[in-house]
């Protein structure tokens, strides 16, 4: 008798983690993740569009732990020290990530879109391949890629403990290493502005006005 292969629930089997564990350089050295979009803390706004598209969230952020506990969600800090970028993070999602699929997506770009999940996991299994990456048009009209929203086969782990161990820290450099497809987000009813992201107070301010 032929076995069973278990049909995979993309949204159960799918852990999202919300990057909030910057320095916020550019904005002065705040807390990125708690400056506030439409009167709600950006992390906790980011939070709110991702949780209905996965099964489970955390948020990693490395300063201001009990504000970010009180969204509601398991919050772990980076592993390593010094602020290592968003590599660190994608490192403590699969720490704590008890599912087959881990997705990224950052604390400052708090219109993401709310199909992002579920079209990334389309073209991942579509394409048999290790991870997907979303691409979004920018101001210039060039579609470049947006590693931080990432969708990840949680068998990705120890690549990316031997990545870092050997002390690289660029996302790129490490998606390079295995099969990636490139979701276009660029359809005539995507948000044009969907992964604009606030690296600024001005901008966040701007953004909140469109």
């Amino acid at each position: 008798m032929a076995s069973v292969i278990p049909k995979v629930n993309p949204k159960i089997d799918i852990t999202g983690i919300v990057l909030a564990g910057g320095r916020g350089s550019r904005m002065g050295g705040v807390d990125k993740g708690l400056q506030l979009f439409c009167g709600t803390p950006l992390a906790q706004h980011s939070l709110g569009r991702l949780q209905h598209q996965v099964g489970a969230a955390l948020i990693n952020a490395n300063r201001n732990v009990p504000i970010y506990e009180s969204f509601g969600v398991p919050v772990w800090p980076d592993a390593l020290a010094d602020y290592p970028g968003p590599l660190a993070g994608f490192l403590t999602g699969f720490e704590h990530c008890y599912t087959p699929y881990l997705v990224t997506v950052p604390c400052d770009t708090p219109r993401f879109p709310d199909d992002l999940v579920s079209r990334l996991y389309a073209a991942l299994t579509a394409g048999q391949a290790d991870l997907a990456m979303a691409a979004a048009l920018e101001e210039d009209g060039q579609l470049r890629n947006q590693p931080v929203f990432c969708l990840l086969k949680q068998s990705l782990k120890d690549s990316l403990i031997q990545f870092i161990n050997g002390g690289r820290r660029k996302i790129d450099a490490w998606t390079a290493l295995h099969k990636t497809v490139v979701v276009p987000f660029n359809l005539p009813h995507d948000d044009p502005r969907a992964f604009f992201n606030a690296n600024t107070l001005d901008e966040l301010h701007s953004l909140e006005k469109t």
